[in-house]
């Protein structure tokens, strides 16, 4: 009996990634992968150049008999990074290159955001289950009607990039308008996970009029069909996608160490966080993800082994060779600003230097408590809404490091356990074009990937680095103020 297929597909900030899957087992059968430029605003069209360079040519060179990476596949799932902003004309055409998530040129907008509606910040948490930050996608809508009138009058809708990769999957698809899903609807700043609705009046306050958006479709919906007859899955936000592709169940909480760092739960209820430190996220399959966000995660440790002109592995050995506590050394890590706390505009801190502490070895662990001590703070703010943190899962590129693995449940504070390598963001779009074929009530039970608990360090520097870290972070908001 020949196997069913299904693909997942990764549209993050750095790449695309595309995972074709066995429909029952979530087996792995075929990859591709391609490029994005690195920037903070990119035209769309190299994300759809990049599907087709993942693939070996696109939709139109897979489908069941052409060839190429989709050849046999009879679903597709595509997360894509949240936020991001595409503005269409009323020819469907793209207006300006998309704004992304880690562009902080809205940080202005999100202020006067907050104070223009009335109730600000609590209006904003229990309107949308978010308050404004530069991240979310009504803050780029702001800046573009202030700062580009001219593309602002030509704008007649607004999509998020996995729906802009999904309709244009979509065969015909001027014949059925652009869908979206509640996961990276409520990413936007105008719809509510609460209930299950735009709020139009939001987004008319932060752009000056209505802007078309896409349906959000359910679930498990099929919402169109490619070229080459595969069904279409409604697709998701990235973090909602590896919920998905990891299985996440209640007292799990995922800390992801990629460009950001992300830490989510699962939650059977709507969170709302008037401070914003908690984004109150929906997920992919009718419940809630709750999710903290900093800009500062991987690129920490490789930008501190450019600095000190060694590799990833070598930062890793010298980490791990010094003490906890580095020795006094602190390293607050907004590199490139920050979104949680919420300070655009600050810059990296290094705190406590001696000449008895200024080591490479101090210097390397100072960047790896300092990246795990703003994740740490995320665990205990969900926490603080409710949420059950029972284990930590550990993904992303930086779970790879020794160290990250070492001091990591020192500082979280719970057991902590890395899966299994993989590409979690594409294998939840997988599951999900998977549930789509099915049809059922339930994503499909695939294999849970494997767990291996992280080790903890001799001497966990629990109490001290995280003191002498929070320290250093409220001085460092003192001066920004």
């Amino acid at each position: 009996m020949s196997r069913r297929l299904v693909a997942g597909v990764d549209t993050s900030t750095q790449s695309t990634k595309v995972l074709v899957c066995d429909a029952d087992t979530g087996e792995v059968v075929r990859e591709g992968r391609a490029g994005h430029p690195d920037a903070t605003e990119v035209d769309p069209a190299h994300w759809w150049r990049a599907f087709a360079d993942a693939t070996g040519g696109g939709v139109s060179g897979g489908g069941v008999s052409g060839g190429g990476l989709l050849d046999g596949v009879a679903a597709i799932g595509v997360g894509g990074q949240q936020h991001g902003m595409v503005l269409l004309d009323e020819a469907g055409d793209v207006v300006r290159d998309a704004l992304l998530w880690n562009d902080t040129r809205s940080a202005g907008a999100a202020t006067d955001l907050i104070a223009e509606l009335p109730g600000g910040a609590a209006a904003w948490a229990d309107a949308t289950g978010l308050v404004p930050v530069a991240s979310f996608t009504v803050t780029k809508l702001r800046w573009v009607a202030e700062h580009e009138p001219e593309n602002a009058a030509r704008a007649a809708s607004v999509m998020l990039p996995h729906d802009w990769i999904t309709h244009l999957l979509r065969a015909g698809n001027e014949a059925g308008g652009p869908t979206t899903d509640r996961g990276d609807a409520s990413g936007t700043g105008y719809w509510s996970p609460a209930s299950g609705s735009y709020q139009p009046q939001l987004l008319r306050l932060a752009f000056g009029r209505d802007l078309a958006v896409p349906r959000v479709a359910g679930p498990a919906e099929v919402v169109g069909e490619t070229v080459a007859g595969a069904l279409l899955a409604p697709g998701t936000g990235d973090n909602m996608a590896a919920a998905l592709g990891l299985g996440l169940r209640p007292g799990d909480v995922v800390v992801s160490l990629g460009t950001s760092g992300t830490v989510f739960g699962v939650s059977e209820r709507p969170v709302t966080d008037i401070s914003g430190t908690v984004a109150g996220f929906a997920d992919a399959t009718g419940r809630h993800l709750p999710l903290v966000a900093t800009l500062n995660a991987a690129r920490v440790l490789s930008a501190v082994a450019a600095l000190l002109g060694v590799d990833l592995s070598t930062l890793d050995e010298l980490a791990r060779s010094a003490a906890p506590g580095a020795g006094g050394l602190t390293l607050l890590p907004y590199l490139d600003g920050e979104r949680t706390p919420n300070l655009p505009d600050a810059r990296g801190l290094l705190n406590g230097i001696t000449r008895g502490n200024a080591t490479p070895a101090n210097l390397a662990r100072a960047a790896v408590e300092g990246m795990l001590c703003g994740l740490a703070d995320g665990i205990d703010a969900v926490r603080g809404l409710g949420v059950p943190v029972e284990r930590v899962l550990l993904i992303g590129g930086a779970a790879a490091s020794a160290a990250v693995r070492e001091v990591a449940p020192a500082l979280f504070g719970v057991p902590v356990s890395v899966p299994d390598p993989g590409e979690y963001v594409a294998l939840g779009a997988a599951r999900q074009a998977a549930w789509v074929l099915d049809g059922g009530a339930e994503p499909p039970a695939w294999r849970v990937p494997g767990t291996a608990p992280a080790a903890e360090t001799l001497a966990p520097p629990v109490g001290e680095t995280r003191k002498v870290y929070a320290d250093v972070r409220d001085r460092a908001q003192a001066l920004l103020r």
